[in-house]
């Protein structure tokens, strides 16, 4: 099961999380912090899959941002760092080549597109269309 999705820049400063089991407020900022540091931390040539604390973080590094997904010892690392790679296909295909400017001024839009991919912590769709067509017809409903 999915914990959360943090994406954070070079910096360390989070630019989008997404939490699937409660965490208290006052924990989140020294998690998110201690978990961004463990991944940053790392060369490239490391593996993307750590073990941290009672579960795991898959990772991966785009350009200047990270993704970083916690997940309990059960999940299959590598069908979730392929949904990382699915969700910035998606939010290229959105964006037309999505930047952090992009994510940080169209939160709410990455939120939903997030959402349609995960849900309870759990991956409910993959497919680009589908996970779009909320966004697209919420485009269409703004322009006409």
């Amino acid at each position: 099961m999915i914990k959360f999705v943090l994406m954070v820049n070079r910096q360390g400063q989070t630019r989008l999380s997404r939490y699937y089991q409660p965490v208290e407020l006052n924990r989140r900022a020294a998690l998110e912090a201690d978990a961004v540091r463990c991944c940053l931390s790392r060369k490239k040539d490391q593996c993307s899959f750590v073990e941290y604390k009672d579960f795991k973080l898959v990772y991966r590094q785009y350009a200047a941002l990270y993704i970083v997904v916690g997940v309990t010892d059960s999940e299959n690392e590598l069908s979730i760092y392929e949904l990382v790679h699915n969700f910035v296909e998606v939010l290229d295909k959105y964006f037309s080549r999505v930047s952090e400017l992009d994510i940080m001024f169209n939160l709410d839009r990455v939120h939903i597109i997030l959402d349609e991919m995960i849900q309870n912590g759990h991956i409910v769709e993959t497919n680009k269309s589908r996970i779009l067509a909320p966004l697209t017809a919420l485009d269409k409903m703004m322009d006409g």
